[in-house]
This record gives C-alpha cells, structure tokens and sequence, in this order.
C-alpha cells in the first residue's frame, strides 16, 4: 500500500497539502521480531505500514498479552506518546519483515499548526483510532470468544497465515486449545 492511499485511508487531502506532508515521511525497512516501540518510552514516530504485519502487546507478570493487530495500511503509534507526550504502555513487535512509511511526531505537529487542512487529517487520525479502542473495548467486554474470533477473521482474513496461533489466542484472551476448540466449529 502506498502513502498516498494510507494517508487518504484517513482524511482525503489535496494534492498540495498531501505533497506536504509527504516531505516529512520517509521509507524505511525493520527485520521480522524487531521490536518498534518500546513500553515506558516517550516514543517521537508514528509507522505507516506499507508492507507486513504488527502486533501491540503488554508485558503482565512475565506474560505477553497481544491487545492489537496491525497491517497493511494501518498505524503504528503509542497515542500516550502522541496525545500527551508521555510513556507509552505497549510494546509493538513486528511479525513480518515489514517495509513503513515514519513521520516524526514532532514535525507532524508542526505541520497541524501551520496547514488546517492537515490539522484536520490528525483530527480524523485520532477520531478513527479512538473508535478502533472502542471496538476492541465493546468487544472484549461483550464479545464471547468466538464472536471475537469471527470479528478477527472479518477484518483481517489474512491473519490466521501470517500470525502465531498464540498471539491470536492472547487477542482473544482465550488459551490456544479453547482457539483449536472454536475453529474447529467453525
């Protein structure tokens, strides 16, 4: 997925203010396993992926507890860092050899004061992750697993072949034989 397309994934920008921003994005490459953000660290970068696959996660008593999955298209931010410039919680690993698009917090801001239009992108940026939060939230909180699971297939059909069994099942905060048990129902 180009920049072009992730950036008019969230907001639909002019050619100009779209070239503009674009000056402050540059390409690059991290290895499979490389963790790209870190808990307990201001991060200063939001990741656009344009080829592979990520997951947030936290660290509990020793346990890795996956809360997100990321693809093409979609964001890598710790929105602690992002809204309030404090330390992140998650942890954010990628599961692929990924090629992203990064932009630095600091000049992204910048850009939201000088460019309104660009202002309203990153009102929209944040507006769509707090409702992607709020799925999750919803769904956790109502969802039986394997409505979970069916929800996860839905938005990205793709996961099963690309991801870890186990990261699915801490997703869904089930074990992998209760995982086994619902796709196998399915």
């Amino acid at each position: 997925m180009n920049i072009e397309q992730i950036l008019d994934k969230v907001y639909p920008l002019s050619h100009s203010t779209r070239l503009t921003l674009q000056e402050n994005i540059v390409k690059v490459s991290f290895p499979k396993h490389y963790i790209i953000l870190q808990a307990d660290r201001i991060e200063k970068k939001i990741y656009f992926i344009k080829k592979g696959i990520a997951r947030t996660f936290f660290l509990i008593d020793g346990n890795e507890i996956t809360f997100s999955f990321g693809k093409e298209g979609d964001t890598i931010i710790s929105m602690e860092s992002y809204v309030a410039h404090k330390k992140g919680y998650e942890n954010i690993e990628l599961l692929e050899d990924c090629e992203l698009y990064k932009i630095n917090i600091e000049n992204l801001q910048k850009q939201f004061r000088e460019n309104i239009e660009i202002a309203n992108w990153g009102r929209k940026f944040a507006e769509l992750h707090l409702l992607k939060a709020e799925e999750r939230l919803i769904s956790r909180q109502f969802g039986t697993a394997t409505e979970r699971y069916k929800e996860l297939l839905k938005n990205y059909p793709d996961l099963i072949q690309r991801v870890q069994l186990k990261h699915i099942a801490s997703y869904l905060g089930i074990t992998q034989v209760s995982l086994s048990r619902i796709r196998a129902n399915i």
